[in-house]
């Protein structure tokens, strides 16, 4: 029987020296778990569905208000349960997965090869919430895409599949569908150059599946489905129906394949007892879309961010926040919309408390417990809850509260080139900062307005937060005390070692003098 946990080293310069196994008693022992059985399931624990999009915008759904893509369960959803208004992803795919699955900032996250990667390639003494919840009882399974042992649909390391990551089935593709989606069930392929059409149905067809067989116990579904990022494709169902094009048809499929699992769930009598959760990983796509604006014509393949600004792989607003709803019938107030600051970080130790399960104590979770929002107990949240947007290791802004501050970067720095040479958003939003930039979000979404004269205590304020976060998290020109480093425990490098730049792997050194 596979083990709940691999057993990891601490972090920080006074633990990183102590032997593993000690490590992995103490991490044992402070979570109440054991090395050779589970942990009894509580009879009440509830079920989880948690259902990811790729690169879905902010205003992608009717709630959200979209004007031209129908969305008719996952308004009903939010109808039934709770929108999430201020809820932010990662501005990319990878480290937007892995900040899901760990509770962190990807930065933070160790990964193979002490390394950080664009896309990270989550280190196996990492721990995910799949295996949290393995210590319950828990029946878990991964459907889609995964994008966490390599970001490629060959040549990746099979080692850091789902199955083992805490997943006990995964039917879906190693990384996103830019050119083809090779198809594997566990660690078997079993289909090459997929129809990408297919695909959302079929990823539904296995999740229902699942739950169907495992309705005797308590199950966690992670469904991270291939679209709407493209290569787009729809069904013959789907296809040619959406005012807003091929995109709009994408959209609709997905919303109508939430909506089965929302029936089948209701047909087994488990709506009572299952909290499901729907967001994206990050903003729209912009560079799919005609010069790059938001989308809007039916022939833009990418989405829309309605009044945010910018998209995927930006640290504005379109970038990082994206649309939420959580359903849980009895459980979540119905109508309700929490605009408190939550992240997907904030996903595992809330499935944690809500399993009877505990988070890991030997390492740094950036995530908290929400619950208190799940229950519509809004005035519980923490008014100084803070949100630090990195682009990979690039600390650029911080949000408290209403106010956000964009840190001072220079468009093209050459020590910075790597996150500001960027062909995926428009060239106004690859603009740098001479001065703190501070941004009401209250009443200025767009961000357009710098109000730092008029409050130069909150620009103080957010400063010193961002310094506090470059200590202990890092940033580009320095390593944090708390990221995690697990293959050489003894050497930390003084850079986060990163490769250097796409745009610059690809240019041809110079020939050599005669």
């Amino acid at each position: 029987m596979r083990r709940a946990f691999r057993r990891t080293g601490l972090i920080g310069p006074a633990t990183q020296k102590l032997p593993l196994l000690i490590v992995a008693a103490t991490w044992f022992h402070l979570a109440g778990g054991s090395s050779s059985t589970w942990a009894e399931s509580p009879k009440d624990a509830p079920n989880f569905v948690l259902i990811y999009t790729d690169d879905q915008g902010y205003q992608d759904v009717g709630c959200f208000g979209s004007p031209d893509i129908r969305t008719p369960r996952l308004d009903a959803m939010a109808e039934a349960g709770m929108k999430f208004t201020s809820f932010y992803a990662q501005p990319v795919c990878g480290p937007s997965r892995a900040s899901l699955m760990t509770g962190c900032y990807p930065m933070r996250v160790a990964e193979r090869g002490n390394t950080k990667q664009v896309h990270p390639i989550l280190h196996e003494n990492e721990i995910t919430i799949a295996e949290i919840l393995k210590t319950r009882g828990y029946a878990t399974a991964c459907f889609g895409k995964w994008d966490l042992a390599k970001h490629a649909q060959e040549g990746f390391f099979l080692d850091l599949f789902p199955t083992r990551q805490g997943f006990d089935e995964f039917y879906g593709t190693p990384t996103s569908n830019d050119r083809v989606v090779n198809l594997y069930r566990n660690e078997q392929l079993i289909e090459k150059s997929s129809n990408m059409a297919t695909l959302t149905r079929r990823y539904t067809d296995e999740a229902i599946e699942f739950i169907r067989k495992s309705q005797n116990e308590p199950f966690f579904v992670y469904m991270p489905h291939t679209m709407p990022h493209t290569r787009l494709a729809a069904s013959a169902e789907f296809k040619g129906k959406s005012k807003r094009g091929l995109y709009g048809d994408v959209i609709e499929e997905i919303d109508f394949n939430v909506g089965r699992i929302l029936d089948v769930l209701d047909e087994l009598g488990l709506t009572d007892n299952t909290y499901v959760f729907y967001t994206s990983d990050n903003g729209p796509w912009l560079i799919k879309n005609r010069n790059h604006a938001d989308g809007h014509l039916p022939g833009d393949h990418g989405g829309s961010a309605g009044p945010l600004r910018s998209g995927k792989t930006s640290t504005f607003e379109g970038g990082v926040r994206v649309p939420a709803i959580l359903w849980g019938p009895g459980r979540v107030p119905a109508g309700t919309t929490c605009e408190s600051i939550a992240t997907t970080m904030d996903i595992l130790p809330t499935l944690a408390a809500l399993a009877g399960a505990d988070v890991p104590a030997d390492r740094v979770i950036d995530g908290e417990d929400i619950t208190h929002l799940f229950q519509g107990r809004f005035e519980e949240a923490d008014p100084d809850k803070t949100y630090f947007y990195y682009l990979h290791v690039h600390l650029q802004a911080v949000r408290q509260g209403r106010w956000k501050l964009h840190l001072p970067r220079k468009p093209e720095a050459s020590e910075t080139s790597q996150f500001h040479h960027n062909p995926h958003i428009a060239p106004a939003d690859k603009a740098g900062f001479d001065s703190p930039f501070l941004v009401d979000l209250h009443e200025d979404l767009s961000e357009t307005e710098n109000v730092a004269a008029e409050h130069p205590q909150v620009v103080e304020h957010l400063l010193e937060l961002a310094e506090s976060m470059r200590a202990d998290l890092g940033d580009y020109d320095r390593v944090g005390e708390n990221m995690r480093f697990f293959d050489l425990a003894d050497v930390r490098p003084a850079k986060p070692p990163v490769p250097p730049p796409r745009h610059l792997r690809r240019q041809k050194a110079p020939r050599a003098e005669k």
